[in-house]
């Protein structure tokens, strides 16, 4: 997979890298739909325990097929310091690295992390989503940002998830009676439709299968080390 230049250094202090972000932010396009809704790459990544190195990773999957059409993992040194809000610094060189490994081009891709849904409205799935310039999209396991009212408990109940007066998510039921997840906007899609790939995404499990897959992934990954 072809991946344009980065318009920005990531060695950078964090006061920096907030500059970059509210910079940045102002070009996401929230708006749009994946020309089809089949090939979904779900990102994931995890830190070692010597914290100096991460492991990412991405699987491609077909939701017509309900089958893993590529993935690919690697290890990469972590150079960039822990800083709430600023984890993209952190972990998008090593997803950038993983993804060039891609001969697929998926319809849309999937982080286990906020896009929208973030302080700054600049969070993981819109920095990388910015930077490869695909549609993509946030879906986290806990809320970054904002409130909500807890959905109805039947699948594909949402209910807005809100910060200052703005939605800037949405909790999504993927699964009956079951927690619901955090659906952001990335980056040339509309929420509607990020809430519409993450229901088409998943099967018996609360998380859809892009990510979960690509969390197991990681996961096996550190069991080699």
């Amino acid at each position: 997979m072809k991946i344009a230049r980065t318009p920005h250094a990531w060695s950078v202090s964090p006061k920096q890298a907030v500059a970059i972000q509210r910079k940045l932010s102002g070009r996401i396009i929230r708006r749009g739909r994946p020309r089809r809704i089949r090939l979904i790459a779900g990102v994931d990544l995890a830190f070692l325990p010597d914290k100096t190195h991460c492991v990412a990773a991405v699987v491609v999957w077909d939701i017509r097929a309900q089958d893993v059409l590529e993935q690919h993992v690697l290890r990469r040194p972590v150079e960039f310091p822990y800083v709430p809000g600023l984890l993209s610094f952190r972990e998008a060189p090593a997803i950038l690295a993983v993804l060039r490994k891609l001969d697929t081009e998926p319809d849309a891709f999937m982080f286990d992390g906020q896009g929208y849904a973030h302080p700054r409205r600049f969070g993981l799935a819109s920095h990388v989503g910015l930077l490869i310039d695909r549609p993509s999209l946030g879906c986290a396991k806990s809320v970054l940002v904002g409130t909500f009212k807890m959905p109805l408990s039947m699948r594909r109940s949402r209910t807005p998830l809100v910060d200052d007066g703005e939605c800037i998510g949405m909790a999504v039921r993927t699964r009956e009676k079951v927690k619901p997840v955090y659906v952001s906007v990335g980056h040339r899609i509309s929420l509607e439709a990020a809430v519409d790939v993450t229901l088409a995404s998943t099967t018996r499990y609360r998380i859809p299968e892009p990510t979960r897959l690509a969390d197991k992934l990681v996961a096996l990954e550190k069991t080699r080390i």
